[in-house]
């Protein structure tokens, strides 16, 4: 499992649990420490002042940590209804949520524990340094409030497809290299004998989230052999799926080893899967095109972000599923999309349901349009397949002869400004 892995499994529900517990352990110190070191230092307030002071502060926390729970579950269910089920979790796992309960439970803990030092064994004295950390504590609760419920913003659409968009440019950016030379190495030689080596999965049904290529690298180099990934990041394995197979190894790899090196879990994550940020976008945009919705101007501005996508992945160089060792001997083969993969994701969906739609088949012809030309050559008479696709779809969807015709414009609003278009249509 990957420190990233446990960083997320900490952050939902360590983060206010950690600000619990040192609140609590602050409550309990602070005032020793100042009744030891500072004991002539007292706050303006009578013992009944500061506890309906404290007693109000805590109690009331309570209630606000309620509501800000009840904006998490809507936040979730919104997300959830509206735009896709699968752009939910990583909204819940907005680590502003996560601090925010956080403040909310240590100015509870904090005033509780702060309330039982006020005339402490009979004294009248109200300790000064816990007195206005409780109000620092209030203050910065309302801050937290005031910036969750800015953190609504995130639902409008724009937000949403911009934030997915950025998770894709992300992943991007850090799996493919730009403008580099494709690495050549000799791939299919071990095909040739039968693997050393299997391993299936074993257990419920998991996502594999990403692979350790490094560390893989590192156990087929000790072995000699070839380690070929079966299994590609982004696949659901069930009990029994084929992971890997190891070829032309001296001697076989320790399986937990193996196994410790592909990280996996219940869900789809964006690290090493450059496809998600595409699934997830062509999901919000069909939901739009459903009848129950009829929204094509999502739609439209979906493919604002897939185009964006695709510009980058057309720049890029794909072909990096074979890791070398630092004698530059192939020791890793990992399954990663192909410029075609990447098209058939991202254009065949919203291209069947958006058949019928003027708008959408418009921001399509742009859209290749635009690609075309910034493609290189080799990547080019994918983008001239998927245009006869979608000329074929227009004509198919459109009866009459106009609508044929204004389908066929490219236009990057889908209904604004078109460019002329020869597209053979009539």
């Amino acid at each position: 499992m990957s420190y990233k892995r446990y960083a997320r499994q900490f952050s939902a529900w360590g983060i206010p649990a950690l600000y619990a517990v040192l609140a609590v352990l602050a409550g309990l110190a602070f005032p020793r420490i100042e009744s030891r070191v500072f004991p002539g230092l007292v706050v303006p307030w009578n013992i009944g002042s500061a506890t309906a002071i404290f007693s109000a502060i805590s109690s009331g926390m309570i209630a606000l940590t309620g509501i800000v729970f009840s904006l998490a579950f809507v936040m979730i269910q919104f997300s959830s209804t509206a735009y896709s089920p699968r752009l939910a979790l990583w909204i819940a796992r907005d680590p502003f949520l996560k601090h925010a309960l956080g403040v909310f439970t240590a100015t509870f803990l904090y005033a509780l524990v702060a309330l039982s030092w006020v005339g402490r064994n009979g004294s009248l004295r109200v300790p000064f340094f816990s007195s206005w950390i409780v109000i620092v504590l209030l203050m910065a609760s309302v801050a937290m409030f005031v910036g969750l419920t800015q953190r609504l913003q995130l639902l409008q659409v724009n937000s949403i497809l911009r934030f997915t968009g950025d998770q894709g440019r992300e992943v991007i950016k850090t799996t493919y290299p730009l403008g580099s030379v494709p690495l050549r190495l000799e791939s299919t030689e071990f095909h040739e004998m039968p693997p050393t080596q299997s391993l299936l999965h074993q257990g419920q049904p998991f996502v594999i989230q990403a692979i350790d290529i490094p560390a893989m690298v590192k156990l087929a180099r000790a072995s000699g052999g070839v380690i070929e990934m079966v299994a590609a990041v982004g696949d659901t394995v069930v009990e029994l799926t084929p992971l890997l197979n190891v070829f032309a190894a001296r001697q076989p790899i320790d399986e937990r080893k193996l196994r410790h090196r592909i990280e996996m879990g219940g869900e789809r994550t964006f690290e090493q899967d450059p496809k998600y940020a595409i699934r997830l976008l062509v999901d919000i945009a069909i939901r739009a095109l459903s009848p129950a919705i009829n929204d094509p101007t999502t739609a439209v501005q979906a493919l604002d972000q897939i185009g964006d996508l695709l510009l980058r992945l057309g720049q890029r160089q794909l072909e990096i599923g074979a890791f070398p060792d630092s004698d530059g001997k192939l020791r890793l083969v990992v399954p990663f999309p192909t410029w075609d993969d990447l098209l058939r994701l991202a254009f065949d969906e919203i291209c069947s349901y958006g058949a019928n739609s003027v708008q959408v088949m418009r921001r399509m012809n742009a859209l290749i349009s635009d690609l075309t030309p910034a493609a290189p050559e080799a990547r080019r008479a994918a983008l001239k397949h998927w245009d006869k696709r979608l000329q074929a779809t227009i004509a198919r969807s459109f009866t009459d002869n106009q609508q044929r015709v204004e389908a066929s414009q490219q236009d990057r609003q889908g209904l604004g400004v078109p460019r002329s278009h020869s597209s053979g249509i009539s």
